[in-house]
C-alpha cells in the first residue's frame, strides 16, 4: 500500500499565516500538522512508502521537513510545478501526477495534509480490509448548515454507499465525508480514466462521487473528531484546545481502546 498526502494547496483564506508557510507545516502544540498525520500513517504496517504532493513555492519547506519526519517509512516529495491558485492542478490532479510520476501499481491512501483529526487510521484501514471494496471515511454532522461545506454521502444500512455529492446546496443526508480515502490496486488506473474525461480535477471528493456510479464504495463512519483548519481564528481555536489538552493526541493508545459510545476529542 502506498500513501498520498495532498499538500499542494495555497490555503489562501489562512493568510497571512500561510504567506510563506505551508498549511500542513503550521504547528499544534510546537508540531506541524503533517507530523500527526504521518504518526497516524506509522501505525498501518501495510504502507511502504510515503509520497507528499506540493507545489514550486512549498517544494523545499516539505523536503527540509522530510528529513526529520518522524517514523522509518520512506517519504518522498514531489514538486507538481504550479505556482498559484492559478496554475494548480486540483487535488485530483495531483493524485493522478503522482501516480504517473511513481508509476504507482498498488494499494492507496489518499489523504489531505491539513487533516487534524482524532480517528484512527488503522481501524479504518481494517474496515476496508473487511468490506475489500473502495472506501471513503464519513461522520454525522449536526450542523445542516455547514454540510454544504463538505462533500455528502447517501448511504445503505451496510454502508454502501448510494449517492455522494460535493459541496451540495441541498444536502440528501446529514452524512459528511472527509479527506480519507483507500482505493483497491483496481481503482488506482481510473484516475487517469478520470481526468481524460475532463472531470473536475480540483476537491480529491470528485472522484469518489465519480466512482461509486461504476463500482461499489462503501463508507467508514469513524468515531472521533475533525478539525477544518480553514482560518486563522480556527486555527488558533484549535491550537488553545490541544495546548489545554482539551484534545486528545491522535496517536495516543488510550484513544484506541474499544469503547464504541465514547465520543472522542473534547472533553467537558
Amino acid at each position: 500500500m502506498k500513501a498520498i498526502i495532498l499538500a499542494a494547496g495555497y490555503a489562501t483564506r489562512l493568510y497571512p499565516l500561510t504567506i510563506n508557510t505551508p498549511k500542513a507545516l503550521l504547528p499544534i502544540n510546537k508540531k506541524p500538522i503533517i507530523d500527526y498525520i504521518v504518526d497516524e500513517l506509522n501505525t498501518i504496517s501495510e504502507i511502504d512508502e510515503i509520497y507528499v504532493v506540493t507545489n514550486r513555492r512549498f517544494a523545499q519547506h516539505f523536503t527540509d521537513w522530510a528529513k526529520t519526519a518522524p517514523g522509518k517509512t520512506p517519504i518522498s516529495v514531489l514538486d507538481d510545478g504550479t505556482t498559484s491558485d492559478e496554475n494548480k492542478k486540483g487535488a485530483v490532479g495531483d493524485i493522478g501526477f503522482v501516480i504517473a510520476e511513481k508509476k504507482i501499481d498498488d494499494e492507496l491512501l489518499v489523504i489531505a495534509g491539513d487533516n487534524f483529526f482524532t480517528y484512527s487510521l488503522r481501524d479504518y484501514v481494517d474496515y476496508y480490509r473487511e468490506k475489500d471494496h473502495d472506501c471513503v471515511c464519513v461522520k454525522k454532522w449536526p450542523n445542516k448548515k455547514e454540510l454544504s461545506q463538505f462533500g455528502v454521502a447517501l448511504l445503505d444500512e451496510n454502508g454502501k454507499v448510494l449517492d455522494i455529492e460535493e459541496k451540495p446546496k441541498e444536502p440528501k443526508s446529514d452524512t459528511a465525508v472527509f479527506a480519507t480515502y483507500l482505493y483497491k490496486r483496481e481503482t488506482v488506473p481510473m484516475f487517469r480514466e478520470y481526468l481524460d474525461g475532463g472531470n473536475n480535477p480540483d476537491a480529491p471528493g470528485n472522484f469518489p462521487a465519480w466512482l461509486y456510479k461504476r463500482k461499489d464504495v462503501y463508507a467508514y463512519t469513524f468515531s472521533g473528531e475533525c478539525y477544518d483548519i480553514g482560518t486563522p481564528e480556527s486555527y488558533r481555536e484549535v491550537c488553545r484546545m490541544y495546548e489545554k489538552q482539551r484534545v486528545l493526541p491522535p496517536f495516543l493508545a488510550e484513544v484506541r481502546q474499544k469503547k464504541p459510545t465514547q465520543r472522542v476529542g473534547f472533553f467537558s
